[in-house]
């Protein structure tokens, strides 16, 4: 495609010229930039395994936890009741195996003896070993009941902060039932999908890493990069996960954050991104002509580069610009 660009000439005098500078190439590094979502490595959410009503709810949304503290608990009176009557079942199942324990080693010894036939013998011995199977059967029950009854009391898998709170004081709980999220905030990393074109450039290129630019130009290095080692069948992009330091601050799951990459170097025309005069949809600089006289010349930028801009087209290198457009309008409009 020709582009044409149209160039407007203005004379002034040379004695209120404004600062002037070089137009250059230089090396610069190539970037590639992704939108993305942070989220958290480590979220989960807590959810009841018994029913009962909830009697505290020890923590609200964004206060920290420790691993370990009580987060819910849930009223367990039934529970209770159940635990206790396995118990109950359980001591008189231990009662009738001492009965049949001693049945059964009296009626051995009367065997012994040639007092009692082998029937009795195998009828005594057949009831302590099923009095034997009840105790184990009414221990694994007790053990069984103590578990669930462990259940009523919620407690932090791990370290971090309340995400959401999903349940209040007074309502019934059931198995299943969320009842708080929460997120490990010192492993939160940034999420973005890499077209398949871009993918082996940014690969080749992840020796030093790459950045999260995050709101206000705020610029974090990430602690490392992963590459998944798959690609959406439907998209044919592939994620990329930034990891973000630990104990970064006002950081959350959920915040937009953008992913820049660098895919190589390249020289590019570059000018001062000060010296562009911008009025409406005209982009422009003042070209220092011979005699000290300054052309105001259409041009065509591409992407900033720090303080400086591609020059896409309209100047070439070596020519001379003027630092300050807004000194050298108001030079032009004097003279």
């Amino acid at each position: 495609m020709i582009r044409s660009f149209f160039f407007l000439l203005f004379l002034v005098p040379s004695a209120h010229a404004a600062e002037t500078v070089q137009v250059r190439y230089a090396d610069v590094p190539l970037t590639y930039s992704a939108e993305g979502v942070v989220e958290a490595a480590r979220q989960s959410t807590v959810s009841a395994q018994i029913s009962g009503r909830v009697a505290a709810v020890n923590f609200d949304v964004g206060e920290r936890v420790k691993k370990g503290q009580v987060l819910v608990k849930i009223d367990a009176t039934e529970v209770s009741h159940a635990l206790n009557e396995s118990r109950a079942q359980l001591a008189e199942a231990q009662a009738s195996f001492e009965n049949a324990k001693a049945t059964y080693e009296r009626t051995l010894h009367l065997f012994e003896r040639k007092f009692v036939s082998q029937a009795a013998l195998d009828k005594a011995k057949t009831e302590f070993e099923a009095a034997k199977s009840r105790v184990d059967a009414r221990r694994a029950n007790v053990g069984i009941a103590a578990n669930t009854e462990s259940y009523a009391t919620v407690v932090a898998p791990y370290s971090g902060v309340v995400a959401a709170r999903h349940v209040e004081i007074g309502e019934m709980a059931y198995p299943g039932k969320p009842l708080m999220t929460g997120f490990d905030p010192q492993e939160l990393r940034l999420t973005v999908s890499i077209p398949q074109d871009r993918l082996d450039a940014v690969k080749s290129n992840l020796k030093d890493g790459a950045l999260i630019l995050l709101e206000e130009g705020k610029t974090v290095r990430a602690a490392s990069v992963t590459v998944l080692p798959a690609a959406n069948a439907l998209t044919h992009t592939t994620q990329v996960r930034l990891h973000f330091p630990p104990d970064m601050q006002g950081i959350y799951p959920g915040m937009f954050a953008r992913a820049q990459f660098d895919i190589g170097r390249a020289k590019k025309l570059l000018i001062p991104a000060s010296s562009v005069l911008r009025r409406s949809e005209v982009t422009a600089v003042y070209v220092v002509r011979s005699g000290g006289r300054y052309e105001l010349r259409q041009v065509r930028l591409g992407e900033p580069a720090g303080s400086e801009i591609e020059v896409l087209a309209g100047l070439v290198e070596g020519e001379t610009i003027a630092l300050d457009p807004v000194r050298a309008g108001i030079s032009r409009s004097v003279h």
